[in-house]
């Protein structure tokens, strides 16, 4: 690797480790924590490179992008953020970052897609073009570190103004909704109507045409699409097949697998192709269990900013909220969330509140399609399956192997620490390992020691 680094990150942890690696692999590096330094780095026509952070003590990264675009053309910037959310992956896509990464980033990663980077700099000059970002609809619930929503942001992120229809699928409660909300607020045809389509809404003669008519070239989503009798996808198959020009964006959202039905003779196939240009499968909660916490902080700020209240769950109360299965998924989540803050004796939430609203089920076993006798390395597959799945036929990046091996690691031993009320010795025993090596892997992995689990 060849070329000079700029890195903007108010951590120095980060600054030290990327100017180690970068160095190590024949980098020349400069690091900062202020955006200030580094816009004067990219003035000066310094750098062939920039890896810049979102959040700066004086400034924030993403709103610079096509500063530096103005100034640099050509430049590419790869942004890392640990705000996960998918504003950030939508923010970073319209200002034409060559890439972006969410925080705890994975370090081979970075440094494979800092050298395509390089390369591609060196081979041709790409003018970007200079769009600012946006600011409003941050307020979105669509917040999650785990993998396979990282994944999730970057394809919407991609599919935003692509020419092709896209299917959502996911359980109910999940986002579906708002992820094509999402795909359309931000995309070219925000200022044209949004249109959410029942089966109802295509009965008679008239109800395809005076969808068209509503849509006006905007969006058109059809809702539980699954839900459909024949006669109504009849329809919806006419009516594409004779969209006028401008034809609207075509969008559907479904809790089944459409692919399934098929094969029972319950979805006609011309449809299913139709509908299937990209296919975004969005996790369930319970399946992305690291999140809950994010989202939980999320909704309690949300609700007091509504009014309702500034409220906070005690340790006890969120490691409840963790366990639970959420079978309702984000919204049962926010609605209990609220709940919470409308109905609380004390700034404090406790475990016995969340209790009380839960029904006092803190440990409801998740439903699973294999059914109860499900083996674990089956329900593993099928998490993988998905994991595949979210990148929309591409592969995912290089060094899956450890990738995974981390991302099991730690709800692992989260668990076991859990399990044995936080005491390490009985936790290693566990697992099977020795008490030090248990210490490094919690320290390691930036697991969250509660006042249940204390450092013996």
């Amino acid at each position: 690797m060849d070329g000079t680094v700029l890195v903007a990150d108010d951590d120095r942890t980060i600054r030290t480790v990327l100017t180690q690696a970068l160095t190590r692999a024949g980098c020349k590096v400069h690091a900062t924590a202020s955006l200030m330094t580094l816009m004067r780095w990219v003035e000066e026509g310094k750098g062939d490179l920039v890896i810049s952070d979102v959040v700066m003590p004086d400034g924030n990264g993403l709103e610079a992008l096509p500063r530096i675009a103005r100034e640099r053309p050509g430049l590419p910037v790869i942004v890392i953020s640990a705000q996960n959310t998918i504003m950030t992956a939508i923010q970073a896509a319209e200002a034409d970052a060559y890439d972006y990464l969410p925080k705890p980033f994975d370090l081979p990663d970075l440094m494979k897609r800092a050298a395509r980077a390089l390369e591609q700099k060196r081979k041709a000059q790409v003018i970007p073009k200079i769009v600012e970002p946006r600011t409003e609809g941050t307020d979105l619930p669509l917040v999650g570190r785990t993998a396979a929503m990282q994944a999730l942001y970057r394809l919407v992120a991609r599919v935003m103004n692509a020419d092709l229809p896209v299917l959502i699928l996911g359980e109910s409660g999940t986002g579906k909704s708002l992820i094509a909300r999402s795909i359309h607020d931000f995309s070219d045809r925000r200022t044209l109507p949004f249109v959410v389509a029942q089966a109802a809404d295509l009965a008679g003669a008239e109800g395809p045409s005076s969808l068209i008519a509503r849509a006006r070239g905007g969006s058109l989503v059809f809702d539980e699409v699954g839900d459909y009798d024949d006669e109504t996808q009849g329809r919806i198959v006419r009516m594409l097949d004779a969209l006028p020009d401008p034809a609207p964006r075509i969008m559907a959202t479904t809790q089944v697998d459409l692919s399934s039905l098929m094969e029972a003779g319950k979805f006609r196939q011309d449809l299913f192709y139709r509908l299937g240009g990209v296919t975004l499968a969005v996790p369930a909660l319970r399946e992305r269990v690291e999140d809950i916490p994010l989202l939980a902080e999320h909704f309690l700020t949300r609700a007091e900013r509504d009014g309702l209240g500034l409220r906070h769950l005690s340790g006890e109360a969120m490691a409840l909220v963790r366990s639970y299965a959420w079978p309702g998924n984000v919204r049962q989540l926010e609605n209990t969330i609220r709940r919470l803050v409308v109905t609380s004796s004390e700034e404090e939430i406790t475990r016995a509140e969340v209790e009380a609203v839960l029904g006092n089920q803190p440990a409801v076993e998740p439903m699973r399609p294999g059914g109860e006798g499900e083996k674990l390395s089956t329900s593993i597959a099928r998490h993988l399956r998905r994991y595949f799945d979210l990148h929309g036929g591409n592969l995912p990046a290089p060094g899956l192997y450890d990738r995974i091996l981390r991302e099991m690691e730690a709800p692992l031993i989260e668990i076991a620490l859990d399990a044995t009320g936080g005491n390490q010795a009985k936790c290693a025993d566990l697992l099977g390992i020795n008490r030090n090596t248990l210490r490094k892997k919690i320290t390691d992995l930036d697991i969250q020691v509660t006042r249940r689990r204390k450092l013996m």
